[in-house]
């Protein structure tokens, strides 16, 4: 029965995982977020053409699918907690490849910070800080996605979890770094968006 309630909840963290909220946000506002800058469902696109607090709730939004299989789904399955991963990494392929957009969807960085909230809370943390210092000194959101992910993957190794967490870190860390290729070319090339702080009059 545990290997059928496994299955089911990694099924439905899947689905929760494939809701585009970027897309839904941004129909709300009678738009596709589809044709807009990037053309990425994710928090930053909807963040960069539809402004501050729609950009905000994609973000949470997001964070919250990933989080909640992650770290309620065990609990609710009666399950080993080391299942969360499990469910977690399913909500993230939802996201990136979500069944309702035909597979085509966001680079999952919000939803991989809800999942590693839920069952590694210290990685996520420094993960986070690592974002937030590279974003505030380069203006460049990927970079500091793609340098994040890598500071996450070290944190699973070197930290004290278990070789379970620690595999699974580095597998989501390598499809965020993955889903963010055609941004590492622009990065190089010198062509990817950088967000510029507004100058004080």
């Amino acid at each position: 029965m545990t290997a059928v309630t496994a299955i089911l909840l990694t099924i439905l963290a899947y689905l929760i995982g494939s809701i585009p909220f970027g897309l839904l946000i941004a129909k709300t506002q009678g738009k596709d977020i589809r044709t807009m800058g990037s053309g990425n469902i994710g928090a930053t696109n909807v963040l960069r053409c539809l402004g501050k607090p729609l950009g905000i709730t994609c973000f949470v939004l997001d964070v919250l699918k990933g989080y909640f299989p992650a770290a309620f789904f065990p609990i609710l399955g009666l399950i080993d907690p080391n299942f969360g991963i499990l469910f977690g990494s399913a909500a993230i392929l939802g996201h990136n490849f979500p069944v309702f957009l035909k597979f085509k969807g966001g680079k999952g960085v919000a939803t991989s910070a809800g999942v590693l909230l839920g069952v590694a809370p210290l990685a996520v943390t420094i993960g986070l800080l690592t974002w937030a210092v590279v974003f505030y000194t380069s203006g460049y959101v990927s970079l500091g996605s793609i340098v994040a992910a890598l500071v996450v993957i070290l944190t699973g190794w070197t930290t004290g979890y278990g070789p379970v967490i620690a595999t699974a870190l580095t597998l989501l860390g390598a499809l965020t770094i993955w889903r963010h290729r055609t941004n590492i070319q622009r990065l190089i090339a010198g062509t990817e968006h950088k967000f510029q702080r507004k100058k004080k009059s």
